[in-house]
């Protein structure tokens, strides 16, 4: 009997909440019956499994599910454009970020949702992309996020301090470096060098919202605003044993996220670091962590020939990584060079343009009447865009003619990920070996490549045997039409 009263005592606050969000919901008519129904599922699930952060999130997974944006729309279909037809909905440009932060000595910005435009990228739809840029001889605020951090260096150099319950935490930071913090680490960021900003690409996962992350600043006050300053006075007094003068000139600043540093101020703040920054891979010095270098190009680089040169992390290659289900590739694509055709089995990947410009062809799937046919998306990236690529979805990376195309590869949901490539055949380096990497089709018997492809064995031979690198190619415009004419062909 009194563990029912214990249970009815906590139960009855929680459908309480229930009812009043559902005499909340305007009426949108049938979207928002759709969304009444999904709340009352939710419910009923809940009692089955007394999941409590599942009550906590039915409101914002039914209102996502049905119209994104908290009773303003209606339900969307799968594969559905909402921002005009001919909108490519895999690319990102500068006006799909949302800027947090900006001022004359950097920003911060925040990609959209990945959810924000249809429901093939839920399965990413906890994950959030952001850029941070600081000008040179900069010192970035200290706060804490409640998200899980992977930091990417793409350009500069400079120091992170972490502050832990057991003290303070310096890794020296620099191009093709990667850190990852818990949610809730408090970290600060200083630019050391003379001349070049300091841009960090960042994946976050947060921990309290899906999809939804906040920023918390201690320092600071007015500008940025200090969480301190929502406290009452008198608590704050007390808190800290101190007067309300005191308190008041303490939060009272308004410098800035990003304030510039005097010479001898970054070199305070650059003191030898307690320990040596992060995970290091790319073309760039060396770094080591817990004694081990990833810099070598033995232990990083997964491709490489002429045309470019791939660099690799498993998502559980390292712990860290294996806990957020996300792995990392650097790209360097030469200058008029592609990438092989190839998908990848698990991960959906988020690439970002680090320098260069180029294109994206990708095949997607779409049903109409039954029946599924494929539409090529093709997307022109420079610098500063993102390609989203979901799992399965065949890709090509393309460099233009005049420079190469740098591209950061970062991969969600990527446990147990596999890259297929299917074109190219020849020698590829990996973890100190060479291997030959083949298309995956030239895998099947001679019968089931004439009943696949309608075609003699041979001649299917002959298509996918003609390419012998991998990884790498020659791009459309670097095949010679002389190159061309001196091939023989099997006829059909």
């Amino acid at each position: 009997m009194i563990a029912r009263s214990s249970r009815a005592q906590v139960l009855l606050p929680i459908l309480l909440l229930l009812s009043s969000t559902l005499l909340i919901i305007p009426s949108f008519g049938k979207p928002i019956r759709k969304v009444e129904e999904c709340l009352s599922k939710c419910k009923e699930s809940f009692f089955y499994h007394q999941d409590r952060h599942l009550l906590e999130n039915c409101d914002l997974i039914c209102f996502d599910k049905y119209d994104g944006s908290h009773g303003e729309g209606i339900e969307k279909k799968e594969g559905e454009q909402q921002r005009g037809e001919g909108q490519n909905q895999y690319y990102y440009g500068e006006e799909n970020f949302e800027y947090w932060m900006k001022s004359a000595l950097g920003h911060f910005k925040v990609l959209e949702r990945f959810t924000e435009r249809f429901k093939l990228l839920q399965g990413i739809g906890n994950f959030r992309l952001a850029i941070l840029e600081a000008n040179p001889r900069t010192f970035v605020l200290p706060s804490h996020m409640d998200a899980e951090e992977l930091f990417y260096v793409m350009e500069g150099r400079g120091v992170v301090n972490v502050l832990e319950i057991s003290g303070r935490n310096s890794y020296d930071i620099e191009q093709g470096q990667i850190l990852s913090f818990d949610a809730g680490s408090q970290a600060y960021l200083i630019n050391k060098d003379d001349n070049k900003k300091l841009r960090i690409a960042m994946l976050l996962r947060p921990v309290s919202s899906p999809g939804r992350f906040k920023e918390f600043f201690g320092a600071g006050g007015r500008s940025p605003e200090s969480f301190y300053r929502s406290f009452s006075t008198k608590v704050l007094e007390a808190a800290f044993n101190t007067t309300k003068a005191r308190l008041e000139k303490l939060f009272g600043q308004q410098r800035g996220e990003i304030i510039k540093a005097t010479e001898e101020q970054i070199k305070a703040l650059t003191e030898p670091p307690t320990e040596p920054g992060g995970w290091f891979f790319g073309p760039s010095k060396q770094c080591r962590r817990s004694g081990i270098s990833l810099t070598s190009r033995q232990n990083r680089v997964w491709y490489s020939n002429e045309h470019g040169e791939l660099y690799k992390i498993y998502a559980c290659d390292y712990s860290d990584l294996c806990d957020l289900g996300v792995e990392i590739s650097f790209a360097n694509i030469s200058r008029g060079s592609m990438m092989a055709p190839h998908y990848n089995s698990m991960a959906t990947l988020a690439a970002l343009v680090v320098e260069g410009e180029g294109y994206f062809e990708m095949a997607c799937p779409h049903i109409e009447r039954g029946r599924t046919h494929y539409r090529a998306v093709r997307s022109q990236v420079s610098h500063g865009s993102v390609f989203v690529i979901p799992a399965g979805h065949p890709v090509v990376a393309v460099a233009s003619r005049d420079e190469n195309l740098q591209v950061l590869f970062l991969g969600m949901n990527a446990k147990h990920n596999r890259v297929h490539f299917l074109a190219g055949l020849g020698f590829a380096f990996h973890l100190l070996r060479f291997f030959w990497e083949n298309n995956v089709l030239n895998h099947m018997e001679n019968v089931a490549k004439e009943l696949s492809f309608n075609a003699p064995a041979r001649v299917v031979d002959e298509v996918f045997n003609a390419q012998k690198r991998a990884g790498f190619l020659p791009g459309p415009d670097e095949i010679h039409e002389e190159e061309r004419g001196t091939r023989t062909w099997t006829a059909i």
